[in-house]
């Protein structure tokens, strides 16, 4: 059974650091798209950063300068580095995948992990 694994959540102070990975696991898959998303408190859920398969990237402009997404050689994990990060990016963060099995399409998502900015 595919599943996406996250890692890294936590607290950090703002203007510190903080990286968060992502791998998809337990079957036969390519990988055509592998983005992160966030949920804070009250709000709807939003997209971070993409990370495609030509390997191109895409950023919300508010992270934009200040977060980097990246992916292995495999494409199956991704990480997002998390820079002078801001208390307004407190929220839960959450992995997406879309995938290609060898019989069908699959869109996955990852069970979150909170990041709270605060000093």
């Amino acid at each position: 059974q595919v599943q996406l694994v996250e890692s890294g959540g936590g607290l950090v102070q703002p203007g510190g650091s903080l990286r968060l990975s992502c791998t998809a696991s337990g079957g036969v898959f390519s990988v055509d798209t592998m983005a992160w998303y966030r949920q804070a408190p009250g709000k709807q859920r939003e997209l971070v950063a993409v990370f495609n398969d030509d390997r191109s990237t895409k950023y919300a402009d508010a992270v934009k300068g200040r977060f980097t997404i990246s992916s292995n050689g495999a494409k199956n994990t991704i990480q997002l580095e998390m820079h002078n990060p801001r208390p307004e990016d407190t929220a839960v963060y959450y992995c997406y995948a879309e995938l290609m099995l060898p019989d069908r399409s699959l869109e996955l998502w990852g069970q979150g992990t909170q990041v709270t900015v605060s000093s």
